[in-house]
């Protein structure tokens, strides 16, 4: 009896101890996921990222992001569109994955399940086409944010097209996307997902000295793109992100004072 109660007490600290061990790996693979995050890829282009208002800013290796904890979302992506990335490669849609490397937790793509909206990539799976690690890393949910499909698939898409028509005209553009993270947002699922009235597209051209940015709301238009452009002081004032703090200062407020279409074609 007293042997079978000692091996007992064996295998229980034995199991114990084997838990206790993977829990350690879990907690030491989780650090380094977010400690990962939190360096620079040699890819970004620091001096052209925005401040981040809300939450960690976390670099990938095929853009960067300031995570809301608050909205459950990026507050913005940003990423560099080079000439170089455009292709047609046909690479098979992944399965949306939870983004480890946000520190106090991603939201999980389930959130949008039955929601009604769909998940909606701030950086483009197109524009990340150059290879696979790229294109598999857009989906990552830090990356998406709740979009009517309308108008995921019909403005949203159109501007993401134009997007590329002038990274190719320019060879490359700086692009900083999201949603209007203010006001008294819906949500959705458990963790309460904000769903943005409005997106935003910032587009720089570092060469060319010029910029444009466009504001659209949240559902799909027939409108032609060139009604949705505003400045980029425009959306600042409406998100509070302050987006090109590096740029010298003049350069910074002539640039962000520009809203003009004709410009770009």
């Amino acid at each position: 009896m007293k042997n079978r109660k000692l091996y007992s007490i064996l295998v229980l600290i034995l199991i114990l101890g084997v838990y206790g061990y993977e829990f350690f790996l879990e907690k030491k693979e989780t650090f380094e996921v977010v400690n990962a995050g939190e360096k620079v890829k040699s890819s970004t282009k620091i001096r052209l990222l925005p401040a981040s208002t809300l939450g960690q800013v976390i670099h990938h290796q095929g853009y960067s992001l300031s995570y809301s904890e608050p909205h459950e979302q990026a507050e913005w992506v940003a990423y560099e569109l080079k000439k170089s990335h455009l292709s047609t490669a046909n690479f098979k849609r992944p399965y949306f994955e939870v983004d480890h490397a946000v520190k106090t937790g991603a939201a999980s793509w389930k959130n949008y399940k039955d929601s009604g909206y769909d998940r909606g990539h701030l950086c483009p799976a197109g524009d990340r086409k150059y290879s696979q690690e790229a294109y598999e890393e857009t989906f990552l949910t830090s990356n998406i944010s709740p979009q009517d499909p309308e108008f995921n698939a019909g403005i949203w898409n159109d501007l993401e097209q134009k997007v590329r028509d002038w990274a190719y005209k320019y060879d490359g553009v700086f692009v900083i996307a999201g949603g209007v993270l203010k006001g008294n947002l819906k949500t959705i699922g458990n963790e309460r997902v904000a769903v943005p009235n409005q997106f935003y597209k910032i587009v720089y051209d570092p060469e060319n000295e010029k910029m444009i940015a466009f504001l659209m709301p949240n559902r799909n238009s027939n409108q032609p793109l060139k009604d949705f452009v505003v400045s980029v002081d425009s959306i600042e004032t409406l998100t509070g992100i302050d987006f090109f703090p590096e740029l010298e200062d003049g350069l910074e407020d002539k640039l962000e004072a520009m809203a003009n279409y004709r410009n770009w074609n």
